[in-house]
């Protein structure tokens, strides 16, 4: 099979290099956030720049509210990365910016949910639609 160097963010409307990060993003956009969930595509972006410390970073995913606030940050991974607390905390990181409700970790093979509760950040046993999100 010919493996295309290429695949289609939908987000950003074009097609971006295709590595094994991009494929787990792409297949988190489409068949978790959008079919799954049932975020619009509208209410998403990919690759969102922020500042923190004094350095550029960007966030894989972020799922936007209605009001137009960030609500959930997905950080994603290549298959082979072991989904530990050094990513969590790379999201928590982004969520200094951000403040959401929701942050996701996948690497295609685990995904790991969390919503801000009273005492923190809870795991969630199952996807939140996008009724709950936003």
């Amino acid at each position: 099979m010919v493996h295309s160097s290429e695949i289609w963010d939908p987000l950003r409307k074009k097609s971006v290099a295709c590595t094994p990060e991009e494929e787990v993003r792409q297949w988190f956009i489409g068949a978790v956030l959008h079919e799954e969930m049932g975020v619009p595509e509208h209410m998403m972006m990919s690759e969102v720049s922020l500042t923190f410390n004094n350095m550029d970073r960007r966030a894989d995913i972020v799922v936007y509210s209605r009001s137009g606030k960030p609500a959930m940050i997905v950080e994603c991974k290549r298959p082979e990365v072991e989904l530990g607390q050094e990513t969590v905390d790379q999201a928590l990181r982004y969520n200094k910016v951000l403040d959401v409700k929701y942050i996701t970790i996948t690497n295609g093979r685990k995904t790991f949910m969390f919503r801000r509760g009273e005492e923190g950040y809870e795991y969630l046993e199952k996807a939140p639609t996008w009724e709950e999100i936003k």
